[in-house]
């Protein structure tokens, strides 16, 4: 007779199935918060651009981001690079995008570690594609612009953006298989590895050895800090921050201080899931069966049940790593405050001046180009081959078609592809203020293009009803 003692062990297999549950479950979390920043990116788009064009608004717009920034002592203003104080401006996009490209790195290393990137099997699709999806932009742009004074900005369409393009396929609700949208995710975040890669190998000028090396010794102590498991998250915040001026000062472009502190964070929590477990339980059988009825009214707790619960908070603060704790943090901050703001900051164009037909010329016909050509045929094109030459399989219910508008979406390179083009091109400069806006403005077109197109063909591709995997989701 089969046991129906409730308390009977699961199954290997059942066991499986909630790990798996847990996953998508994570995995699906991500996915919405990614795809609700990017409703908030679209919106501080369009009023940057729109604020812009308004006369007599749009100077106020471009001056209020000439403001200095100052956190001083003394004479010391810790927002100052080579004795210069920053504006506005550049604290958003040295300062602020620090804390973004921190997250990426938190991101990258759990997917490393117990995500997408862990298997080498499920991470090869992705990866593949998303080579391709840098290398054949990048030679696109650069056929296009040879002998320019643009020729320098070819890793601006290399970019694909993650809230962008995951908010296009959350406008198509549970049509999307979850395993599109995840190899979409796992794409965007090697991108996102190329994008880092790129900023440090390219533009870092003038450096000054000794305020790396101090650098280096300081990422040495939050590496020991890791090894003898130090868990404060002050401790990695206080120590990266002066990482992150060290680096602004030293020629080393400072968003690349975030990733490096990231990787320094510890992934592993200071108790054991088991000993979690154990001191919930002690804790909560300290709540008998016959103080049910009082537990139910709204009443003060006693000193004893105030402990108890405050072991269980405790504890739970202590089964969370730090990595994915300050991951978790950060996501709000960074999907609905800074990369909104440098959205707003960096996107609004001054349109009156220009001839429409320079939208499809020069540095934005180039740009353009990179994007929704290149992404789609790069994409596509390595993820056919990596997938006949039976190196990775094809994600879960996709096809072909799928995988073509997925290619698409991945010209959306919003976020990444401004921030290279605000280092391409020096703004203080005219002219090369000018091919700056061309390139924003080519940034912003091609995105609409690739969102706007992928969304159509999905729409009229996508089978009816929910996706098999989206079932649950």
């Amino acid at each position: 007779m089969k046991d129906s003692n409730p308390t009977q062990r699961p199954t290997a297999r059942e066991t499986e199935n909630v790990f798996d549950t847990g996953v998508f479950f994570a995995a699906r979390q991500a996915l919405r918060r990614h795809a609700s920043g990017g409703n908030i990116l679209i919106a501080a788009t369009l009023l940057a651009i729109i604020v812009a064009n308004i006369p007599g608004l749009n100077d106020e717009y471009f001056k209020f981001w000439t403001q200095e920034v100052r956190l001083q002592l003394g004479n010391f203003n810790f927002f100052s690079h080579s004795g210069h104080h920053m504006d506005l401006l550049a604290f958003i996009n040295d300062a602020l995008m620090a804390i973004f490209f921190f997250s990426i790195g938190l991101e990258i290393k759990r997917e490393v570690l117990v995500g997408e990137l862990s298997s080498f099997k499920q991470a090869l699709l992705p990866i593949v594609g998303a080579v391709g999806g840098m290398c054949v932009p990048v030679l696109i742009y650069y056929l296009m612009s040879r002998g320019t004074d643009y020729s320098g900005g070819a890793a601006i369409p290399m970019a694909t953006d993650i809230a962008f393009s995951l908010g296009v396929l959350a406008m198509l609700g549970k049509r999307v298989p979850v395993s599109l949208k995840i190899f979409l995710t796992t794409l965007a975040v090697v991108d996102d590895i190329g994008g880092i890669i790129v900023i440090a190998a390219f533009y870092s000028t003038g450096i000054e050895w000794m305020l790396l090396l101090y650098a280096a010794i300081l990422l040495g102590v939050l590496l020991l800090g890791s090894v003898f498991s130090i868990k404060s998250k002050i401790f990695y915040l206080t120590i990266g921050g002066i990482v992150w001026f060290l680096f602004l000062n030293s020629g080393i472009h400072p968003t690349i201080a975030g990733v490096l502190v990231a990787f320094c964070v510890p992934a592993t929590p200071v108790f054991a899931p088991k000993k979690y477990i154990k001191i919930i339980r002690n804790s909560i059988a300290h709540f008998r069966g016959e103080d049910d009825e009082l537990l139910t009214k709204r009443t003060i707790l006693n000193k004893e049940q105030m402990n108890w619960l405050k072991e269980v908070e405790s504890a739970s603060d202590k089964v969370i790593s730090p990595l994915q704790e300050l991951e978790d943090s950060l996501h709000p901050i960074v999907n609905y405050f800074i990369i909104p703001l440098f959205a707003f900051a960096n996107a609004g164009i001054f349109l009156l001046d220009m001839e429409p037909a320079s939208i499809f010329e020069g540095i934005s016909l180039a740009v353009i180009s990179g994007l929704v050509l290149g992404k789609f045929l790069g994409i596509l094109s390595f993820s056919w081959l990596a997938v006949k030459l039976k190196l990775a399989p094809m994600p879960a219910h996709a096809n072909w078609s799928m995988m073509s508008s997925i290619s698409l979406l991945g010209g959306i390179g919003f976020t990444v592809s401004l921030f290279i083009a605000t280092l391409t091109f020096d703004s203080s400069i005219p002219a090369q203020q000018a091919l700056l806006d061309h390139a924003k403005l080519g940034i912003v077109v091609g995105s609409l293009i690739a969102g706007i197109g992928a969304y159509i063909w999905l729409h009229f591709t996508l089978p009816k009803g929910v996706a098999p995997d989206a079932a649950e989701e």
